[in-house]
């Protein structure tokens, strides 16, 4: 599984981009950049977030992915001038738009997946989840309920005044600015959660070496004690000759006993936790 998630994230990370804008958004290239430096994880899509014009089109227009023209598309603040240039292309049903953050991150394991799960949370972003699919994909979807949508005109015609619209997109703007303090507060909650996960790691790298230490330290004075009863028999000739050898062999022995995959040695040379 492992070498699996290695290939999955090596062919989606070297695939070109096939958005429609062709690249990250500004606003989340630091973001991306930092999920995608970690072995467990790596992105599959996002959008820092946009306000856009959307329009049904009649058949006798252009359409677009599903039905739709874009008249307007933004992933900052915008202003209502802007918008209303974009209205006067509308031949079908307008509406304004804000869609917050969205993201989605492949992730090595579960434990992986609820990690990064509980940073999207913690972060204003309380609609994420997660995914399991068929070949054992595991997708976490960050995202929120913090987006707009409101008609503007029909067959072309604007049923709104420009007063309305421009209240709009003040709350649109609003909106933006929040959903930037939420990715930031996203990518900090991240660096945090990592640097904690690799200090873990460490501590528990030390406690481990430092029973190894105590296990081989107990083990040597054990042999000396053996070698010392040997001696006090009347074997001191035989055995003093040999006995730097004989330890060396017994602390190799004791070694490769700690380093065996899925075996710990004790003091009575038992299997221990």
């Amino acid at each position: 599984m492992e070498k699996t998630f290695s290939e999955w994230k090596k062919r989606c990370l070297n695939k070109c981009d096939i958005s429609k804008k062709g690249n990250v958004d500004e606003d989340i290239e630091h973001l991306v950049s930092l999920l995608n430096s970690f072995e467990e994880y790596f992105t599959t899509s996002s959008c820092s977030g946009r306000i856009t014009v959307i329009d049904t089109a009649p058949e006798s227009c252009v359409v677009q992915k599903k039905n739709l023209v874009w008249l307007f598309v933004s992933h900052s603040k915008c202003k209502v001038d802007d918008v209303m240039s974009a209205l006067d292309s509308s031949c079908g049903t307008a509406v304004l738009k804000f869609e917050p953050f969205v993201l989605h991150l492949q992730c090595r394991t579960l434990e992986d997946a609820h990690l990064m799960l509980s940073a999207a949370v913690q972060s204003g972003f309380r609609n994420s989840g997660l995914t399991l699919s068929k070949t054992g994909k595991i997708i976490m979807a960050v995202r929120c309920t913090h987006s707009l949508e409101v008609p503007l005109g029909n067959q072309g015609k604007l049923l709104v005044s420009h007063e309305y619209v421009d209240f709009l997109i003040g709350i649109a703007n609003q909106k933006m600015e929040e959903n930037l303090r939420r990715i930031e507060r996203f990518y900090q909650s991240i660096q945090t959660m990592m640097k904690n996960k690799q200090q873990k790691l460490l501590n528990k790298e030390k406690r481990m070496k430092k029973k190894k230490e105590s296990v081989v330290s107990e083990q040597r004075q054990k042999l000396r004690c053996q070698t010392d009863d040997c001696q006090s028999n009347g074997g001191s000739n035989g055995i003093g000759l040999d006995e730097d050898l004989q330890l060396a062999h017994c602390f190799n022995s004791v070694l490769e006993s700690i380093s065996a995959p899925g075996t710990f040695a004790g003091v009575d040379g038992g299997n221990g936790a």
